[in-house]
C-alpha cells in the first residue's frame, strides 16, 4: 500500500480515515479502548503487549510512515494488564516533511476504532531547571508554538462527525488521568523522579538556540520537544481523554559559557536507561483505566 504523501497538501475526508479503521478493524479480532503513541526511543512500550498483531505502516492503507531513528514505524494490537490497546512504535513529525494533517492521522483512526484514552509520549528536554535527566514529566498543559504561527490540525473544514468547530484546550490533559498516574507512580517507586509541569513544542529538527530556551522558560514552560501537541489537539477534538508523559532526556542550554550541546544519541541513550520504569508506568496505568 502506498503511504500518504509527505509532500501533499490536502486534508483527508472520513471515509480515508474509516478506510484505514476498516481495514485495521478486519484484520484484528481486538478492538481497543486504549491507544499508546510512543516517543523517540519508547518503542519498547509496544513490547508489553501480549497476543500481539502487528502492522508495518507500509502495509497499512493511507497509513503514513515514520523516518526517525528510535522509531519502529509498526502499529501493534494487543493486550496489557488484561485491556485491548493498539501502540504505535514510532510517530510522525512535521520536520520530516509532512504536513500537519498528516502528522495526525492515526489519532482520528484510533478514534473510529473505538479508542477512548490516548497516552502519548515522548522524549523532551527539560527546560525547568530543577529537572534532572531521566526525570519522567506529566504534561499538565501544553503550549503550542506551531499553532501560534497557523499550523493547526483543526484549520479548515470542519467535520462535525469527529468534533465542534471550535474546541475547548483548557481541559486538554485529564486531571482524573493526572491523578492515577501519580497514584501508580508511587505504588511503582517512580514517585522520586515523577514531575508535572508544561510542554512545549516547537517544529523543529533543530535544538533550540540558548536565546530561544530563556525566552521559553519566561513563558512558563518546563520541557521542550518537536512532537505530541498535535496529536493531542485532534484527541481532544474528538473527545478522547488524553494523559501525556515526557522523559526528560537531556537539559537544554541556557548558559553561552556552556559547552553542553543536545544531540539525538544522548536523547536514545537516556531513553534506553529509563524504558524499563516508564513502561512500569504506563502497563500499571493501564491497568486502572
Amino acid at each position: 500500500m502506498e503511504a500518504a504523501s509527505s509532500s501533499s497538501l490536502c486534508r483527508y475526508s472520513y471515509e480515508d480515515y474509516k478506510e484505514t479503521a476498516d481495514w485495521l478493524l478486519v484484520h484484528t479480532d481486538l478492538r481497543p479502548k486504549v491507544a499508546i503513541i510512543c516517543g523517540s526511543g519508547l518503542g519498547g512500550l509496544g513490547d508489553l503487549l501480549s497476543e500481539k498483531t502487528m502492522f508495518p505502516y507500509t502495509d497499512i492503507p493511507r497509513f503514513p510512515t515514520s523516518t526517525v531513528p528510535g522509531h519502529a514505524g509498526q502499529l501493534v494490537f494487543g493486550r496489557l494488564q488484561g485491556r485491548d490497546c493498539v501502540c504505535m512504535q514510532g510517530r510522525f513529525h512535521f520536520y520530516e516533511g509532512y504536513n500537519i494533517h498528516t502528522v495526525t492521522y492515526p489519532v482520528r483512526v484510533f478514534y473510529l476504532l473505538g479508542v477512548e484514552t490516548l497516552i502519548v509520549t515522548n522524549a523532551a528536554g527539560g527546560v525547568n531547571g530543577c529537572y534532572d535527566v531521566g526525570d519522567i514529566m506529566l504534561i499538565k498543559d501544553h503550549i503550542n508554538m506551531p499553532g501560534f504561527a497557523g499550523q493547526n490540525p483543526l484549520c479548515g473544514h470542519n467535520d462535525d462527525r469527529f468534533g465542534v468547530r471550535f474546541p475547548c484546550m483548557s481541559d486538554a490533559y485529564d486531571r482524573e488521568l493526572g491523578t492515577l498516574a501519580k497514584q501508580t507512580a508511587e505504588e511503582q517507586g517512580c514517585d522520586s523522579f515523577l514531575r508535572e509541569g508544561v510542554y512545549c513544542m516547537l517544529a523543529g529538527p533543530t535544538y533550540e538556540t540558548i536565546a530561544e530556551c530563556r525566552i521559553l522558560q519566561m513563558l512558563g514552560a518546563d520541557a521542550v520537544g518537536m512532537s505530541t501537541v498535535p496529536e493531542v489537539v485532534v484527541a481532544r477534538h474528538c473527545g478522547l481523554r488524553v494523559l501525556g508523559l515526557s522523559l526528560i532526556t537531556n537539559k537544554v542550554v541556557t548558559d553561552y559559557d556552556s559547552f553542553e550541546k543536545a544531540n539525538h544519541e544522548e536523547v536514545l541513550k537516556t531513553t534506553q536507561r529509563r524504558t524499563q520504569d516508564l513502561q512500569r508506568l504506563v502497563s500499571h496505568l493501564v491497568a486502572k483505566i
